[in-house]
């Protein structure tokens, strides 16, 4: 590669604005080491150039990176650590500073300024909180600089996790409005079998809907490196494309993948996105703070709130499971168990129970007070079924 180049040389040829897209670009361990037990700088090298490649065209990037674990066990020379939460925090927090260096020295053969980003669950579960982490990474891309973001492995805890950096860079391409999200990992994407065991098996090129067929579809990781397989990367593709974002698993080893991606043109399994994008709130719903409880509800309500997308009433539920708050968000199932919906309650788990079957103009008298005449607003309410 020649000299640096500076970042207005990197974006001097973007096109129209009309034509930018936000790109996230998510590598999993397996990806970032090719299958061995430590980084594979060589192959880091080829994706960064198409990312850079990405905003020379007037692009923007977001890089979700795994491999923090694996960095520090390298460099510690792979000690032989009980499999504790506190082991694996002591190798995070040592492998994260060697990750991002990486990163950053990568990028500047470009000129491009990066930006790291640690998240935990906490940082999206608070509305406030989430705003904030919304506005940091807009900045970073409004400054042409690019947001390399990981989860907090080194402070996360169980209850604040979001488990697998999978489903973290969709809820970052959420945060981001990205148009793209791309998962990279070491299959060509999601076949009709397992690959590796059946030759017959063919991939699956479009999905336009996500159903329990095509999770059963969904086999493990192959490098068993990485805590995310391909059922988790189902769960990421199912969550973005209902905020409206386009989403495609690809192998990270093909070449020329990013640009293939962005282009449109064939490359893994492509998921197309759901007709009509969430409005913000609506969006942090879904990507928020997972549900504090159930609201089971009868068929009358489920109809009404799946086919006509109309608010929750007291009349319709049919019972509450788990202990939360005001404000706090529920799914919402039918009787089967099935969920239907996700939404912020305007009453808490107690007073559900207690108007549950009840008409709205009872819930005065039932509890002494009312926080309005719906249990769900519909405004509140995010349909995933």
């Amino acid at each position: 590669m020649s000299g640096q180049e500076n970042v207005s040389s990197v974006t001097s040829d973007a096109g129209d604005k009309q034509d930018r897209q936000t790109i996230v670009v998510k590598l999993g361990t397996s990806v970032l080491t090719g299958g061995s037990t430590k980084i594979d700088r060589a192959h880091l090298v080829e994706l960064v150039r198409q990312c850079a490649m990405l905003i020379r065209q007037g692009h923007q990037v977001i890089v979700v990176t795994s491999g923090a674990i694996a960095a520090g066990r390298h460099h510690l020379n792979h000690p032989k650590l009980a499999n504790t939460i506190a082991n694996k925090q002591m190798l995070a927090a040592v492998g994260q500073s060697r990750l991002i260096q990486e990163w950053e020295s990568l990028f500047d053969i470009y000129g491009i300024h990066i930006g790291q980003m640690l998240l935990t669950r906490a940082d999206l579960d608070d509305r406030e909180r989430y705003l904030n982490a919304r506005d940091m990474l807009q900045a970073l891309l409004d400054n042409n600089i690019v947001p390399v973001v990981n989860e907090n492995d080194a402070v996360a805890t169980a209850e604040i996790k979001v488990g697998d950096n999978d489903n973290l860079s969709a809820l970052v391409a959420i945060l981001a409005e990205a148009d793209k999200l791309l998962l990279l990992t070491d299959q060509p994407g999601l076949f009709t079998a397992d690959p590796r065991s059946n030759p017959d098996a063919e991939l699956i090129r479009e999905v336009h809907t996500i159903d329990e067929t095509l999770h059963q579809l969904a086999g493990g990781s192959v490098s068993g490196l990485g805590t995310g397989g391909m059922a988790t990367k189902l769960q990421a593709a199912d969550v973005a494309r209902r905020a409206g974002i386009e989403v495609t698993i690809a192998a990270g080893s093909r070449p020329e993948v990013i640009q293939h991606v962005v282009n449109g043109q064939p490359a893994g399994t492509r998921f197309l996105p759901l007709e009509s994008p969430l409005e913000s709130r609506k969006r942090w719903i879904l990507a928020g703070p997972p549900p504090a409880g159930d609201i089971i509800i009868d068929a009358g309500a489920a109809s009404a709130v799946v086919e006509r997308h109309s608010s929750l009433l007291s009349k319709g539920i049919v019972s509450v499971k788990g202990a939360f708050d005001r404000g706090a968000v529920a799914r919402v199932c039918d009787q089967n168990g099935k969920q239907l919906a996700r939404g912020i309650c305007r009453y808490s788990s107690k007073d559900l129970s207690a108007i549950a079957g009840r008409h709205s103009q009872d819930i005065q008298d039932i509890l002494g007070y009312a926080h309005g005449p719906v249990a769900i607003h519909c405004d509140d309410l995010v349909v995933t079924d």
